[in-house]
């Protein structure tokens, strides 16, 4: 049986959560806030986590962003409010898998608590190490360096650096990035990838603005070339 981390403070909403993933035959555990859920996540194993944005003691993000430097890879389904959408990209760029937006409905949560589930947790690179311009990517460490200097990229930027070193050349789709990488086909909007990409340009281009690496095939995405 599949285990669950509910991280939520509204009562009605971990109800309706747990009676739901109970239903489709998901051990669950529920917290209030986003310390002790922290806390859960690290020291006991789930198959997944729900975890709301705005939490007491420790917002989402900061939990999400915490997880992922200690290593914790379990996918993260994170729960939003609609004027909430400007943090989706942060999110992401931090280490979230997918977003849900209140009010949700039922059937798209477990359709998507499905599909992360279903889905490798780790796109695992070809070679533990590559080097292109004056960029090293340590995909074992997850370490970067840009000439002698660290460079920090999150858990979803070294998966998109590798996504695009496996295709090295070849032209890459937004809609097929947010499938293959996040592991979803619908999103509300593909601007996501484009705000990701450009934050992605600023750390391992010497000129964002006139990318030599990371380059927009316009009107179709984007492709990498070494």
């Amino acid at each position: 049986m599949k285990k669950i981390l509910i991280i939520e403070d509204d009562p009605a909403t971990i109800a309706g959560l747990e009676e739901t993933l109970k239903a489709e035959h998901f051990e669950v555990t529920t917290v209030m806030s986003g310390q002790m859920g922290y806390e859960k996540a690290k020291t006991d194993d789930y198959d997944l986590i729900l975890l709301d944005l705005m939490l007491p003691e420790k917002n989402g993000i900061d939990v999400c962003k915490d997880l992922r430097k200690d290593g914790i890879s379990t996918p993260i389904l994170m729960l939003t409010g609609k004027k909430e959408e400007i943090d989706k990209v942060i999110g992401l760029e931090i280490g979230a898998d997918d977003y849900v937006t209140k009010p949700f409905s039922i059937r798209e949560l477990v359709a998507r608590v499905k599909a992360l589930l279903r889905r490798p947790q780790e796109i695992r690179p070809e070679v533990e190490e590559y080097s292109f311009g004056d960029v090293f990517l340590d995909f074992k460490k997850q370490e970067a360096k840009k000439g002698t200097n660290p460079v920090e990229l999150s858990v979803m930027e070294f998966k998109v650096m590798q996504y695009f070193i496996q295709r090295e050349g070849e032209v890459i789709e937004r809609i097929k990035l947010l499938d293959e990488v996040w592991g979803y086909e619908n999103y509300p909007s593909t601007r996501t990838v484009d705000n990701f990409i450009l934050n992605l340009r600023k750390k391992i281009e010497d000129d964002h603005s006139d990318p030599k690496h990371l380059l927009t095939v316009h009107g179709a995405g984007y492709k990498f070339v070494k």
